[in-house]
């Protein structure tokens, strides 16, 4: 359960650093509204994510990996269009290259809080 929590309030940090650094962090309102956006990214990276990635897996061979970065832009904007049938405003990333980026910047500050802090057991 600790671990859960962790990996949610990291995924919060990380899509934050992603809209403060795109120009858009203040578009959501409190931590709570971005520990629910971290919530519906999980789910969606838990479910849909492994499936896409199955079915896609010829083209990820082909380009030797780079087709993963179009799966998390894509994973990225499916969780910012369920977070508007919530009625959030995620207009911080629009258009594809935003969510490519965003993509980008969520994966490696993940990296890079998973790596600084500590695994619990």
């Amino acid at each position: 359960m600790k671990k859960l929590l962790i990996s949610i309030g990291i995924n919060a940090i990380a899509m934050w650093a992603a809209a403060w650094i795109l120009g858009g962090a203040d578009m959501v309102d409190g931590i709570v509204s971005w520990l629910f956006l971290a919530v519906i990214f999980g789910v969606v990276n838990t479910i849909i994510k492994p499936i896409i990635k199955l079915f896609s897996l010829p083209f990820t061979i082909i380009t030797l990996g780079l087709f993963t970065l179009i799966i998390n832009a894509g994973m990225l904007g499916l969780t910012m269009w369920i977070a508007r049938m919530f009625d959030f405003n995620t207009g911080f990333f629009k258009g594809f290259w935003s969510l490519f980026l965003a993509a980008i910047i969520i994966s490696v500050v993940s990296a890079l809080l998973n790596w600084i802090l500590p695994e619990s057991e």
